[in-house]
């Protein structure tokens, strides 16, 4: 007998999920405020669709310039502190302590900075994303074949051109890793913000809700939140596979090029 392919599992289990999403509530196994059915949350977003749109959108905007910030800023950082042997030895070890500061217990600070608007959202979500994509940037270049650096720098390459050219490329599928880490985190480094203080977005949502005991509102905020964050990793998963392609590509024409040029040496040689 066949097993089921991966991809068929988990559509059965999404499946099973929304099913058992459904028919618990109206068993009565759990109560409604604890679980609304499904369909009852489905409801309530569509009736409040307007509210639910403009709270998204917010949202959208906080998510996409913290985005912005951690995975731009990371990048940069990382190539800078990855690429110089200076840098890394000076500054690697203090951004690895940084990152395992939970960082959520520094939003007041944001707030005191940037007060309860957007701003501190975004840049309380940018600084959350930045440390896994500036590590994962700055790992992934150590693993860089430096005959390619030693190439460039042979040609007149310039420090800037080095990174753009050769050191981001190179350390691509880490630096990838690291966005999609990044991006997640930034995303809910967000919603938790707007949750903490906030007059607007989804994580609002959930707790204006949440406060008042209506809980097919505050699941059907979260199942925005979850449909958010499945779109960005199918996003981030396509990008990775359009990469891995790319690459896979670029070596079989450099595998081919060199047999090429061995089975030309091999008449001279003999």
């Amino acid at each position: 007998m066949q097993r089921p392919s991966p991809a068929t599992v988990r559509r059965l289990i999404l499946v099973l999920v929304l099913a058992l999403w459904e028919v618990v509530p109206l068993t009565g196994v759990l109560p409604e405020l604890f679980l609304p059915a499904l369909s009852k949350t489905l409801t309530v977003l569509v009736q409040n669709w307007a509210e639910y749109a403009h709270a998204l959108a917010v949202t959208l905007y906080e998510v996409a310039l913290s985005m912005a910030i951690a995975c731009g800023g990371g990048i940069l950082v990382g190539a800078l502190v990855g690429g110089l042997a200076l840098l890394r030895n000076l500054l690697l070890p203090v951004f690895s302590s940084l990152y395992a500061v939970p960082i959520v217990i520094l939003y007041p600070i944001f707030t005191a900075w940037f007060g309860i608007g957007s701003e501190s959202k975004i840049a309380f979500a940018g600084i959350y994303g930045f440390f896994p994509v500036m590590l994962s940037t700055a790992a992934g270049i150590g693993t860089i074949d430096q005959n390619l650096l030693l190439a460039a720098r042979s040609m007149g390459a310039s420090v800037p051109q080095q990174i753009a050219r050769v050191v981001i490329p190179a350390s691509i599928p880490t630096v990838l890793s690291g966005l999609r880490l990044g991006g997640a985190l930034a995303i809910i480094g967000v919603v938790v913000a707007e949750m903490l203080t906030s007059s607007d977005g989804i994580g609002y949502l959930v707790t204006r809700y949440r406060t008042v005991l209506d809980s097919p509102r505050v699941f059907a905020a979260i199942l925005m939140i979850l449909v958010l964050s499945v779109v960005f990793d199918l996003i981030a998963r396509w990008a990775e596979r359009r990469t891995l392609a790319w690459q896979t590509a670029g070596r079989r024409e450099r595998g081919a090029q060199i047999r090429a040029r061995s089975l030309a040496a091999a008449p001279a040689t003999a």
